[in-house]
This record gives structure tokens, C-alpha cells and sequence, in this order.
């Protein structure tokens, strides 16, 4: 976002919220697809080709509303997901202006930007991991359904209960370490190409970032969310391992990553990267448009 003015935080709050059900909407299908290729057991048949064999087949076979399985866990936290991640932006932009003894207005260098963007995973992670727990084995569930089996979650909330129950707080926040590896460097990626590619794009125009037409900020989003991707996707294959695992298969993160390197080879690590960079362009375009233009519509709370 453009720093030459420091928004208020509870604009950063609200319009964040809009930012991640515009993403939601746009990038589900495509999450879908990456999650099911990078949970394929090891040593068998691949179920799917590639990136739109899955989708094809999910499609095929399950409709559109098979495309946005698993959707309502995030839809239900990407509200307030997104909503603390621009909130934590702002803050951690703070502190940094506070460090240095900067005005409100001042434009932070990028090392700061991206220090601001790295601390916005801090308290996101609270909302995130247990939402990816969930959304990832529903996802999973739908593969096993289509080799005969039998659904264990009926539902997000079914789902969520179920864990709880058998292996209480402990098992909802299954993965919150994964998710934290993850999500600190990428968002550090996200936030720093992103304003990068604003400030360079207004530069040529010569105008303020904050006067870029909604098709260079579409651009600088895309960007920013395959930037994201880049640095993230080797940690979220670990994540999706994990998280989707039987109890007691793995010891830890570390017995995934080695498991995997062991079993699969380098290249398991990027597993997914095909689904991952397709919707990274237009989940976060649309993240940042809808961001930038709820903080437009929400200038009078300034």
C-alpha cells in the first residue's frame, strides 16, 4: 500500500478484510488444485497430470462446487486473516517510524516495508493455521471420496470439532510453526514487490502511488502475490504435508522436509508450484484492488 500517508488502523482492519474475500473468491479453485498435487502419496500412480488435469477432473467430476471445496474455512477467517495482516502491516510500520524518529507521512525506505510486511505474519498466524488445518483436510477429504471412501468432516465446523475432540487445541493449531516459516518471508516478499512495483510504476507516470489507476495496482498486486509465492512455496508443500498427515506418521517439521527429500527427491519441494503461480497473479491482484478501493471508499474515517 502507499505509505505517503499512515492510514488509520481500523482502515487498515476493514478494508484488509475486503482485500481477502476478493482474493478468496478469485484464488480458491486454483489453492484447491495446488493442495491436492502437493498431498499425493508418494511411490504410487499420480492421480492428476498436472495443474489443469486436476482441474479438469475436479471440475469433471465434482462441478463447480467441487472447484470451491473447503472454501467456507477460509472465507469464514479471511476476513479477519487479511483484516490483521494489513492491520499488522501498519503496526509494524509504526514501530519502525517510531525507531527512527519518522513523521506519520513519511515515506519508509523498502527495508522497512518489507521489516513491516514480515511482522504482519506475527499475529496473523493465531487466525491462519487453524484455518489452513481445516481447509487443507477438507480438500484432501474429496480424493479419498473418489477412491470409494468414506467422508470423515461433514463440514468446517464438523471438521473443527473432530480435532478438538481428538486431540483438543493442540490439534486444531496442527502446523502453526509451518505456517509461520511460510508466511514470514513471503510476506516480506509480498509487501516489498508490491510497493516496489507501485513506486516504479508512478515514477514513469510521474505521479503518487497513491494515484495509480486500478490497472496498475492490479499489476503491482499480481506481482506482489508471485513474489509471495517464489520465496513460499517449498515451506507450504512441508505445511500441506503436515497438517494432512495421520497422527504420529511425522516427528516434526524436520522429519517431513527429510522424509520428503529422501522419498521424492528436490523437486517435491515445489510441488504445486504450477497452481500456485497461476493463481498468485490474479488472487492478489484482486487482494490489492479491493484493498486500495475500500481504503478510497473509507477516506472518511481518516
Amino acid at each position: 500500500m502507499s505509505d505517503s500517508k499512515e492510514p488509520s488502523a481500523l482502515k487498515s482492519f476493514l478494508s484488509g478484510g475486503i482485500g481477502g474475500m476478493c482474493s478468496t473468491l478469485v484464488g480458491h479453485p486454483i489453492d484447491l488444485v495446488k493442495v491436492r498435487m502437493q498431498t499425493q502419496a508418494s511411490g504410487t500412480k499420480p492421480a492428476f497430470n498436472g495443474t489443469f488435469d486436476c482441474l479438469s477432473q475436479t471440475f469433471k467430476r465434482e462441478g463447480v462446487r467441487g472447484l470451491y471445496r473447503g472454501v467456507s474455512a477460509p472465507m469464514t477467517a479471511i476476513a479477519p486473516i487479511y483484516a490483521v495482516v494489513f492491520w499488522g502491516y501498519d503496526m509494524g510500520g509504526r514501530l519502525t517510524r517510531k525507531h527512527y524518529d519518522m513523521q506519520p507521512n513519511e515515506p519508509m525506505s523498502l527495508n522497512m516495508i518489507m521489516f513491516a510486511g514480515g511482522f504482519s505474519a506475527l499475529p496473523t498466524t493465531a487466525i491462519m493455521a487453524p484455518s489452513e488445518r481445516i481447509k487443507c483436510l477438507l480438500q484432501v477429504q474429496a480424493n479419498e471420496i473418489e477412491k470409494g471412501g468414506k467422508p470423515k468432516y461433514k463440514g468446517m465446523v464438523d471438521c473443527g470439532v473432530k480435532l478438538f475432540r481428538e486431540g483438543g487445541i493442540r490439534s486444531v493449531y496442527k502446523g502453526t510453526f509451518a505456517t509461520l516459516i511460510r508466511d514470514v518471508p513471503g510476506s516480506v516478499a509480498w509487501f516489498g514487490a508490491y510497493e516496489v512495483v507501485k513506486r516504479k510504476l508512478a515514477e514513469a507516470q510521474g505521479k503518487e502511488p497513491g494515484e495509480l489507476s486500478p490497472l496498475n495496482v492490479l499489476f503491482a498486486g499480481g506481482i506482489g502475490g508471485v513474489a509471495n509465492w517464489c520465496v513460499s512455496i517449498p515451506p507450504d508443500v512441508v505445511k500441506s504435508r503436515y497438517q494432512t498427515a495421520p497422527e504420529g506418521m511425522y516427528k516434526g517439521l524436520g522429519d517431513v522436509a527429510s522424509t520428503l527429500m529422501k522419498e521424492e527427491g528436490p523437486g517435491a519441494f515445489f510441488k504445486g508450484i504450477g497452481p500456485a503461480m497461476i493463481r498468485a497473479f490474479p488472487a492478489n491482484a484482486a487482494c490489492f484492488l479491493g484493498m486500495e478501493l475500500s481504503r478510497s471508499l473509507l477516506g472518511f474515517m481518516d
